[in-house]
């Protein structure tokens, strides 16, 4: 089967019969006519996405935790349900990425960022009023035993 999957062929023009035709070459052990630059950065880019997958549970996690916190009065089982459902989430995702448990640091800063700016947005308080950096550590946050105590709006 000739390569037809260069990046003006298959590749741009029907992704996913070019994925399976990837696949078929490489299971028949034909790597030469793999489209492997392409194959490469297909691959690259699904460990992207498992990154922002773990930066965007724990952005949804912290803003609950925030509003939780800040937000005691409006407190519900809606809020409590997202929470205990991300905490279960992320401990599958890191369970089946455990090397992303190295990257946790980083992605936290980012991730209660975004966090910080969708907390002022949804509770209508200054931005100011949450904490500049989080507050809990990675382990408290994934403890399901932990709720954030009640902290007034300043």
């Amino acid at each position: 089967m000739p390569p037809s999957s260069s990046k003006s062929g298959l590749y741009d023009r029907d992704f996913y019969a070019w994925a399976n035709e990837q696949a078929a070459l490489l299971r028949a052990g034909k790597l030469a006519a793999a489209d492997i630059e392409n194959i490469a950065e297909e691959i690259e880019s699904m460990g992207k996405t498992e990154k922002r997958e773990l930066a965007n549970r724990l952005a949804i996690l912290f803003l609950h935790l925030l509003k939780w916190q800040f937000q005691p009065v409006r407190r519900g089982s809606s809020w409590e349900a997202t929470i205990r459902v991300q905490r279960r989430d992320l401990a599958v995702h890191l369970k089946d990425n455990p090397s992303l448990k190295s990257r946790v640091p980083e992605v936290i800063e980012q991730a209660y960022g975004n966090a910080l700016i969708l907390a002022a947005d949804e509770t209508g308080l200054p931005e100011i009023t949450f904490p500049a950096k989080c507050p809990w550590s990675f382990e408290k946050i994934i403890d399901d035993q932990f709720w954030p105590e009640e902290r007034s709006a300043p």
